[in-house]
């Protein structure tokens, strides 16, 4: 057990050295909240507080640092990382967990594929030598499955997938189409050990800038297995606000849990985020893989 330990200590130092070298600041936001996650398919674990002592309250184990390592952007942290255990609820499968290690980080003036050129970077200093591979979400589906993911309507993905035996039944084309990829593609990149997606479609941008049919983020898979998510930041306070008012309506159209606007971030982040792009990687699964 003591050399395992020691390893994993050893993959931490590493990381934080990196950083110290590119003059990135570590940051310790706090995991106890006032508002949940309002992520459609992310659901936050409650706390009920101090209720001994007729003072009961509420929070919300935080899911990711990341609005509150935003809210320190906004007041001129510059760069920033964070590592930190993170809680979600309802998770199910081999490589989702109720509780892991998370890795987020932020790079002011940097774009997507800057931050992508970073990790590896980083990876290179954890011991990665691999060759990179980097895909456009459309090329993926266009190499691997021989789908025009772009342009392909609902009714479409729908006739493609009962071919392939799979269920159709979802609101939202957004979710068919990841249906299909975890299917259809991420079985292929099992042969690449170090693959960037990018430029996913814009309506699964989540909290990333959008330009045309596509949203500037990514997706970092090893071995096929999915180990970063990392976006091209929105700035704008109004444009969070849609994103939030969207993702709690789909929440309450699925019955779930339906949190109110997190108005005290909206505020937080006023005037603006930098420009900037941040990404967040799971530190169980990148150790894994570098084991």
């Amino acid at each position: 057990m003591r050399e395992e330990l020691k390893k994993y200590s050893d993959f931490l130092q590493k990381i934080r050295r990196y950083f110290n070298d590119q003059s990135v600041l570590e940051v310790q936001t706090p995991a106890l909240l006032s508002a949940p996650a309002t992520d459609v398919y992310i659901d936050s674990l409650s706390v009920k507080l101090n209720q001994d002592i007729n003072a009961g309250k509420t929070q919300y184990l935080h899911t990711s640092p990341e609005l509150e390592m935003k809210k320190l952007l906004v007041n001129g942290s510059g760069d920033i990382y964070q590592i930190c255990e993170v809680f979600r609820d309802n998770e199910y499968g081999a490589h989702n967990f109720n509780e892991f290690a998370m890795l987020e980080y932020y790079r002011l003036d940097f774009d997507s594929h800057q931050l992508m050129d970073d990790i590896t970077q980083l990876l290179k200093v954890l011991g990665v030598k691999s060759q990179v591979t980097k895909l456009s979400y459309a090329q993926a589906f266009f190499e691997y499955g021989d789908i025009d993911i772009l342009n392909t309507d609902f009714d479409a993905l729908k006739i493609i997938a009962r071919k392939h035996d799979l269920s159709t039944d979802f609101e939202w084309i957004e979710d068919l189409q990841i249906l299909l990829f975890t299917h259809l593609i991420e079985p292929k990149l099992e042969k690449l050990p170090l693959c960037f997606i990018f430029d996913y479609p814009a309506m699964q941008a989540a909290l990333a800038k959008v330009e045309g049919k596509v949203a500037h983020r990514f997706e970092l898979y090893m071995s096929g297995v999915e180990i970063a998510n990392g976006y091209d930041e929105l700035r704008h306070v109004d444009e969070y606000r849609a994103v939030f008012e969207e993702e709690i309506a789909k929440r309450a159209m699925l019955k779930k849990y339906t949190p109110d606007l997190n108005k005290d971030y909206l505020e937080g982040i006023q005037p603006s985020l930098p420009n900037c792009a941040g990404v967040a990687i799971g530190m169980g699964r990148l150790f894994a893989q570098i084991d």
